[in-house]
């Protein structure tokens, strides 16, 4: 009996996983699945990269009656890009598997008129933006009514002052037997208390990182006045020859100027934010992963469910005063078995969050300095 079946999945949905070398589930889907096979309402909290689509798919897999032509689930995510990386795992995953559940991406900005031919052929699943998929209920193209399960990605992101309103305004619509399932890579106290509004009893499962379990990302950082940092990190990206890096600011604002910055520089970089044209986005993200532009630049919010395989570098060029925030952006290298580097520049009034992450993520962080075009270790003593 492999270790999928031995928490409740079955032979055939075990057997798909084999094929795309997924045999052990991760901490997040050992806890979540036998709870959502139950018909538990959760929250779960893990971070970036430990699986958590996998940890309510699965479930949902085996839950879905595939002889019957009718929606049965609701996935929703904050992000035009999340909503489509999740419909590629269900698709891979009916692939692979031989279950045949259909789904359709429902998202904003996007013709309407091919989204209702979708829905006409009747996906089991819609995976989409709460707005676009209010709309069509209203219109009555999506009967809510035989949904069964909600699924709420990117929770904290969802239930914000932006988005809770549509967020509610669907769930409204749907039966109140249904089971809602939340996940998210941070939870914040707010977040928790809206979920716990509108569900039913919810276990709470959270995942701490245990960062000492990923000694494939090194972390090291380099002092440097503000006005500094985009020359320190031009001769870094030079220095370690980065091809695919992540370089994060905390302000959306400040997106642009940093991404021009380092153009000017020579450097190859593009940026997604939040209020990027959709077609700009999509070709920052497409040039990223076919390695035409080196470094991409964003904030916390613009990277949400950003996964892109072979980052080798995370570059933060600003700290994020939450210890898990910095692990959830360093968390986007060292993935599939590689290993990646994070590289902090900041400022000495920076140093004390850095001492804050060692104490609270258990892990070390080297300061290093450039000298002779070489990274070596501060205050070492160089004899000639």
């Amino acid at each position: 009996m492999s270790e999928f079946e031995k928490i409740g999945i079955s032979a055939q949905l075990a057997a798909g996983l084999v094929k795309i070398k997924i045999e052990v589930p991760t901490g997040i889907q050992a806890k979540v699945i036998p709870l959502s096979l139950a018909g538990r309402d959760i929250i779960g909290q893990s971070a970036t990269g430990t699986g958590k689509t996998l940890a309510y798919l699965l479930p949902l897999f085996q839950k879905i009656d595939v002889s019957k032509r009718e929606m049965q689930a609701m996935i929703l995510a904050p992000t035009h890009e999340l909503a489509i990386q999740i419909q590629r795992q269900i698709e891979t995953l009916s692939l692979n598997t031989g279950v045949a559940v259909t789904s359709a991406p429902i998202i904003g900005n996007v013709n309407i008129s091919r989204q209702i031919d979708k829905l006409k052929e009747k996906p089991h699943v819609i995976v989409g933006s709460s707005g676009r998929i209010l709309e069509l209920i209203q219109k009555k193209k999506i009967t809510s009514q035989t949904i069964k399960t909600i699924i709420i990605d990117e929770a904290d992101r969802l239930l914000d002052d932006k988005n809770v309103d549509s967020v509610k305004a669907v769930l409204k619509t749907t039966l109140k037997e249904r089971q809602i399932l939340m996940f998210s890579a941070t939870i914040t106290p707010n977040t928790l208390r809206i979920a716990k509004e509108i569900m039913r009893d919810p276990e709470v499962i959270t995942i701490a990182e245990d960062s000492n379990g990923r000694p494939d990302i090194s972390h090291m950082y380099f002092v440097a006045e503000q006005r500094d940092k985009i020359e320190v990190i031009r001769k870094m990206v030079r220095l370690v020859d980065a091809k695919r890096a992540l370089v994060f600011i905390n302000k959306s604002d400040d997106i642009e100027e940093t991404t021009e910055k380092l153009v000017y520089h020579g450097l190859k970089a593009a940026s997604i934010h939040g209020s990027s044209v959709k077609g700009d986005r999509k070709k920052s993200l497409e040039d990223f992963r076919k390695g035409k532009v080196q470094l991409l630049v964003a904030s916390d919010v613009a990277a949400r469910g950003l996964d892109i395989v072979g980052i080798d570098y995370v570059f933060n060029l600003d700290l994020p005063e939450d210890p898990q925030v910095y692990l959830h952006r360093v968390g986007r290298t060292g993935r599939a078995g590689e290993s990646g580097i994070a590289i902090s520049i900041i400022t000495k009034q920076e140093v004390s969050l850095i001492r804050k992450y060692e104490k609270i993520l258990k892990i070390n962080i080297a300061a290093k300095q450039m000298e002779h075009g070489k990274i070596v270790d501060k205050n070492k003593v160089h004899r000639k």
